[in-house]
């Protein structure tokens, strides 16, 4: 069974060329108003020489190269699926030159090209277009052949403008012209006049009869009805340069308005959203393929620091301030911390004071205050920081106000779905101090090539853990889904609810959590993080 054939651009213009009936394609000049213009249900595109030039901001005299304008073709072809006929001017130089341009145009999805027997550099028509001088009649046909035999699409068309009525020679020349072209190939015939009336294009199309299809530009007789096109049979119109000039005006209204004004009030309901914006940039498609494709990101996760403590072991250096405050190459630990969260984009992070709490003020940041940080402990933090986080619907990475970590730390915390995730380094024996009392861990296995690709889960963390039997040390970081959340919000009551408890740490959360049997996974690393426990660590910090 033979498949239906493929419905390409190119044979999407060819339709609409040969079509029984008046066929109108519409100006764009980038991307974003070739999907206006298709938007607005037009059929095909004309990529306008002048248009593209001007949003250069530059002439209509090839002042933009041709590989810019086909740099810029390439977006308009992106972002649409409607056939686009370039305005190709002279062919951009000799038949060599056509032949090179035919088939950059079709690897870039281009249906059609336009060009004007005129010279190289052209000047637009409409200035002292009589004064211009036109092509050699047969150095121009033998560009059309050129173009139609390196053309690889049978249904890639060439359409020949006649110029010979903006330079003031007359019906005759037209006539011959127009005939020559087509029997160099010319699949269409685009007459151009720059009279208000349109006369010269009527009595072209009465004496042209249907020898092949006329395209006309209307942009100075348009008064002209409709109608009148239909009745003398004309293929295409061409609204040739009203995208442009309608934004231009708009643009210029626009500017003026806030010069004068200095404010937005005048102006923000008047224009398009930026939401408007971003659907014309298909941004849901980028966000779509961002879930589809890339690793799971940190723009869901949350982050708590707990820096309610003192830091005695700094000794005068915390008299006036907490720890996390303590500067590092003149920037305070928190300060790292939350740029090493901000880089991977988690920019959601709730610091718990105690201590000096007056100088922790770090902007964009939530705080949240323990004021009974002399007679409790990091529990009582994270309890209270939890329940300030009801109803929370992300991921949640709890760390301390004094450890400093590279940013691979909570971007591979990121990436891990279950409910609770915590570090671990393996290279423990050469640590001169470590994180936090009773941070030995037991795990399912140790560090090594082999555990690269396995799943690797706590089985013991404490102080009471054996050195044959140590793998590694908890590095002070838990990362918790919000099924975690919810669970951890029901345990942590009953812990606290224990007198003895009132000083606990993470590490006692991590046993207990051991003894309900909930899974911690563990992510094995060497390296990439700094607890600041005494003087030496904050010279140490330096180089981090």
């Amino acid at each position: 069974m033979s498949s239906a054939p493929r419905v390409t651009r190119s044979s999407q213009f060819r339709k609409l060329l040969l079509s029984e009936q008046l066929e109108f394609i519409c100006e764009a000049h980038n991307g974003l108003s070739a999907k206006i213009v298709q938007e607005a249900g037009f059929r095909g595109i004309w990529a306008s020489g002048l248009s593209i030039s001007a949003q250069f901001g530059v002439r209509d005299n090839n002042e933009a190269s041709w590989t810019q304008v086909l740099e810029n073709l390439e977006f308009m072809s992106d972002a649409t699926t409607i056939p686009i006929l370039l305005d190709g001017d002279t062919g951009y130089g000799n038949f060599n030159n056509m032949q090179r341009l035919v088939r950059k145009l079709e690897q870039r999805q281009i249906a059609a090209v336009c060009i004007e027997d005129k010279l190289f550099p052209k000047t637009n028509s409409f200035i002292k277009g009589d004064a211009q001088p036109m092509a050699d009649m047969q150095e121009f046909c033998g560009k059309i052949k050129a173009g139609k035999d390196a053309q690889t699409d049978p249904d890639f068309c060439i359409i020949a403008r006649v110029e010979a009525f903006i330079c003031g020679w007359g019906l005759a020349e037209a006539l011959r012209r127009a005939e020559a072209y087509r029997q160099a190939g010319a699949d269409g015939i685009l007459i151009h006049s720059a009279l208000s009336v349109p006369d010269e294009i009527l009595s072209f199309k009465q004496e042209w009869g249907n020898r092949c299809p006329v395209v006309i530009v209307p942009t100075k007789y348009y008064a002209t009805p409709t109608d009148v096109f239909r009745q003398h049979g004309f293929a295409m119109v061409i609204w040739a340069n009203h995208m442009l000039r309608s934004a231009v005006a708009a643009m210029q209204k626009t500017a003026r308005t806030l010069k004068e004004q200095e404010h937005l009030l005048s102006i923000e309901d008047k224009v398009a959203p930026v939401s408007e914006v971003f659907r014309l940039q298909n941004a849901a498609e980028l966000q779509d393929a961002e879930d589809r494709y890339l690793p799971r990101g940190a723009e869901n996760t949350s982050a708590i620091v707990l820096a309610a403590s003192r830091g005695e072991e700094l000794r005068e250096l915390t008299e006036h301030q907490p720890k996390t405050m303590v500067k590092i190459q003149g920037v305070p630990i928190l300060s790292h911390i939350v740029d090493a969260y901000n880089a991977v984009g988690i920019k959601d992070i709730t610091v718990v004071r105690g201590y000096k709490k007056e100088a922790v003020t770090l902007p964009n940041l939530t705080y949240l205050d323990n004021d009974a940080f002399a007679e409790t402990g990091e529990l009582d933090s994270l309890h209270k920081a939890l329940c300030a986080q009801k109803g929370h619907a992300k991921d949640l990475i709890v760390s301390y106000g004094d450890v400093l970590f590279n940013t691979y730390i909570p971007q591979a915390l990121c990436q891990e779905k279950e409910d609770f995730v915590i570090f671990v380094d393996s290279d423990w024996q050469n640590q001169s101090s470590y994180a936090r009392l009773g941070g030995f861990a037991e795990c399912s296995l140790p560090n090594s090539k082999k555990a690269f690709n396995a799943k690797i889960y706590l089985r013991q963390l404490g102080n009471t853990v054996s050195r044959e039997r140590t793998h590694g040390v908890w590095m002070g970081f838990l990362k918790v889904s919000p099924a975690g959340t919810f669970q951890l919000q029901a345990i942590l009551p009953a812990i606290l609810a224990d007198s003895a408890n009132r000083k606990a740490g993470i590490p006692h959360l991590l046993q207990e959590l051991l003894k309900r049997q909930y899974p911690i996974r563990v992510l094995y690393t060497v390296g990439h993080w700094l607890d600041i426990n005494s003087l030496d660590d904050v010279v140490q910090a330096g180089n981090f």
